[in-house]
């Protein structure tokens, strides 16, 4: 309710409603924001957030969060930073890269970037709407249950 439309709040929305989490599919923690450090060949580099998380399987990953809020929007430079990092600084975790953006009041759109051969892709995207638990019907959740992947 507090919240605003800025980097940090999209921050802070995303580790109260375990966005993260549900957008992976990975049980993640938020170990750090704002990491500043230096990666060979590239210098000083910067992430909004550092998230570690480990799979059913026992995978252990780190996800680098790039977060724009009000009219800022991402950037593949960032991304590719936050992969380089990951590189550097987390070798023995799988590194999966992913963007937030608000895209209008409670409505955030989160993708997951993967390098290939022709540089930086989207590799998922998806939208969530926050909306207050009262809000959530009966209905809404048949319809949950009614398309389980």
């Amino acid at each position: 309710m507090y919240a605003l439309n800025d980097e940090q709040a999209l921050l802070a929305k995303l580790r109260y409603n375990r966005l993260i989490d549900i957008f992976t599919g990975v049980a993640c923690y938020s170990l750090r924001s704002h990491l500043r450090t230096t990666v060979p060949k590239l210098g000083q580099v910067e992430t909004d957030e550092i998230y570690i998380g480990v799979d059913k399987r026992g995978a252990h990953y780190v996800f680098p969060v790039q977060a724009k809020g009000g009219n800022d929007l991402l950037s593949v430079v960032q991304i590719e930073q936050d992969i380089a990092l990951c590189a550097a600084k987390f070798p023995s975790l799988i590194c999966r890269s992913i963007g937030a953006q608000f895209m209008e009041d409670n409505l955030i759109a989160l993708f997951e970037f993967e390098e290939g051969k022709e540089g930086v892709v989207i590799s998922a995207e998806k939208h969530y709407r926050l909306v207050p638990g009262e809000e959530v019907t009966v209905d809404d959740l048949q319809t949950y249950r009614d398309h389980q992947i």
